[in-house]
């Protein structure tokens, strides 16, 4: 290669978007793990740096890639769904696309934009519900449709709200409803299935694989359902191991929303239901065959996913109120339990350096350290009184919490 070959191809290079570990590119963050390095953004609630009306009614999380802020939307009358590009610094809507569909019942709290996006810094990839079946699409950053795979019908008494995640040139699906279960991986260039992989069901559950990287061992996709905690070789769909889920004398098999986590050598799940039930299963994946460590069954959260530190596991619970709880994750001990909030939250929390952020429904936040010992920082409740159901992002110091209506970036100017 001459050496203006050489330097038109560096600089095409530096013109290209990549995700970066800046970036927020999928539900919940860098593999799902709810955290961002740095300092927790400032929050004034009468003061956002920018507030941007979104159209329509949507529960799934913005995402954060590239300078660009990406989220999906829902017509009010359920004849579209909209996947939105906005300006990360300005709010400004960059581009819109579109996708006919029709209306269709949801729980109360869910919606039918309740998807996170992923982006891997080349493509865009959204799951839409048409209101009776779901697909998944591929997008260029400049908003056009590139390909589009049905992911075949959906039926839930809840409506759908899984989320993709990109992995290494492939996209992955968990599609759990009341009729079938299935790890499906797509081609992220071209949308071609390359495996699917049929799981035992029981209860729709929505929660999302995540990458599992240790030290001398291949990389494992994780996936916790109502029925298994199973690992699977990313490329093949091959199973590595699987641990059924045998839940306690007397509890009826509960819903997984919040995707497992990997903390003190073990993998944590939980799980619960609209009528107050939940349970939290610590398992040791390396051991001959997958086994329980430990197990709690009150005051776990149901939809808010855990966060992790060092050998600390912290969580929001969501019934009757909110509250922040700790414990060790080697054991299962509890550290504390702190009563929060009248409300309860359905955003999962955030952590930003040692500093973690809880949402309430109607909007009221509280923050507090990520250490052993509660220490609450501050708390305050956003100005306009919207409701908050999507998860928050962190993205490049600054932090987009969406609303009911509108979409708000906070931190320094």
């Amino acid at each position: 290669m001459t050496r203006r070959a050489l330097l038109s191809s560096f600089a095409l290079a530096l013109t290209l978007p990549v995700a970066t570990s800046a970036d927020w590119s999928r539900f919940r963050g860098p593999n799902g793990t709810g955290t961002a390095e740095g300092e927790m953004p400032a929050i004034n609630p009468k003061a956002p740096l920018w507030k941007a009306a979104i159209p329509g009614r949507g529960a799934g999380s913005p995402i954060v890639v590239g300078g660009k802020v990406y989220l999906q939307t829902a017509a009010t009358d359920g004849t579209k769904r909209s996947l939105l590009c906005l300006d990360a610094g300005t709010g400004a809507t960059v581009w819109a696309k579109d996708v006919a569909a029709s209306a269709a019942p949801t729980h109360a709290k869910n919606s039918l934009a309740s998807s996170t996006p992923a982006c891997d810094g080349k493509q865009v990839y959204a799951v839409w519900w048409d209101g009776s079946g779901v697909s998944l699409y591929g997008y260029d950053l400049k908003g056009a449709e590139k390909w589009r795979t049905s992911l075949g019908g959906y039926k839930s008494q809840h409506g759908p709200g899984f989320s993709p995640v990109v992995h290494d040139g492939l996209v992955f699906a968990n599609v759990d409803d009341d009729a079938r279960a299935e790890l499906v991986a797509l081609d992220a260039k071209t949308g071609a299935k390359k495996w699917v992989q049929e799981r035992k069901r029981e209860r729709a559950s929505y929660s999302t694989p995540f990458l599992l990287t240790r030290e001398g061992k291949p990389a494992e996709l994780i996936l916790g359902t109502t029925t298994a905690l199973t690992s699977y070789e990313p490329a093949t769909g091959k199973v590595n191991w699987n641990y059924d889920v045998v839940w306690p004398k007397g509890k009826m098999p509960l819903r997984v929303i919040a995707h497992p986590v990997y903390v003190g050598g073990l993998l944590v799940m939980t799980s619960g239901d609209g009528g107050g039930s939940r349970y939290m299963v610590a398992v040791d994946p390396d051991q001959k065959s997958p086994a329980k460590v430990w197990e709690l069954s009150k005051e776990i959260p149901y939809v808010p996913c855990l966060l992790t530190k060092g050998d600390l596991l912290f969580w929001i619970g969501d019934n009757k109120g909110s509250f922040a709880c700790c414990a060790d994750a080697k054991t299962g001990k509890v550290l504390f339990n702190e009563r929060l909030l009248a409300k309860e939250p359905s955003a999962s929390p955030v952590m930003v350096g040692d500093k973690i952020l809880m949402i309430a429904e109607d909007g009221e936040f509280v923050v507090f350290k990520a250490a052993a010992k509660y220490d609450e920082v501050e708390r305050a409740k956003l100005a306009d009184k919207e409701k908050v159901f999507a998860s928050p992002a962190v993205a490049d110091g600054k932090l987009f919490i969406r609303g009911e209506s509108h979409l708000y970036c906070f931190g320094k100017k």
